[in-house]
């Protein structure tokens, strides 16, 4: 019996594109709606951010930082799931903690932060072969959209709309 293609209907190459606006609410609070607008549409997803009292929030959601760490263990967690339908090995369990840690300096009045590490555990109960399982996690790791975003050097653009025109900043 042939199994269907998880890939069918895609095209070979694409990009993946997801949007979000957010919206400044409360004394901390952001209410964000994330979309994603290709190769397909999905959304919008209802998100929201929030600081504890050391930014003067008030904790109703979990901080930006909470929601990056979660999304990078889900991110890995999803790829090894999905890939390991497609590579044939089996799961019985699967878990992941993941540990980042952010450099922080005080700069006057602000602070500056920079990356200083990112550890992901990944711990698989299957009773395939060792060599399987490592080529399942190896093939997860280059699917993760975040975990490839974080291994490269990136370039961020900001830009500030003033009257009708955007500037780069």
């Amino acid at each position: 019996m042939n199994e269907p293609n998880p890939n069918s209907g895609l095209p070979d190459k694409a990009q993946v594109q997801f949007d979000c606006h957010g919206q400044a609410v409360g004394k901390m609070r952001n209410d964000l709606d994330v979309y994603m607008t290709r190769p397909m549409e999905e959304g919008p997803f209802k998100l929201a951010t929030d600081e504890g009292s050391f930014h003067g929030g008030d904790a109703t959601a979990p901080p930006p930082l909470a929601l990056f760490v979660a999304g990078l263990t889900g991110c890995i967690m999803t790829q090894i799931r999905a890939f390991a339908k497609r590579m044939g090995v089996s799961i019985n369990d699967l878990s992941v903690d993941t540990r980042v840690v952010w450099d922080w300096e005080v700069k006057g009045r602000i602070y500056e932060t920079a990356p200083h590490s990112f550890d992901i555990d990944v711990m698989i109960d299957s009773a395939d072969a060792q060599d399987k399982v490592i080529d399942l996690i190896n093939a997860a790791k280059k699917g993760c959209f975040l975990e490839q975003t974080l291994g490269r050097v990136n370039t961020i653009r900001h830009r500030m709309k003033v009257g009708d025109d955007w500037i780069e900043v």
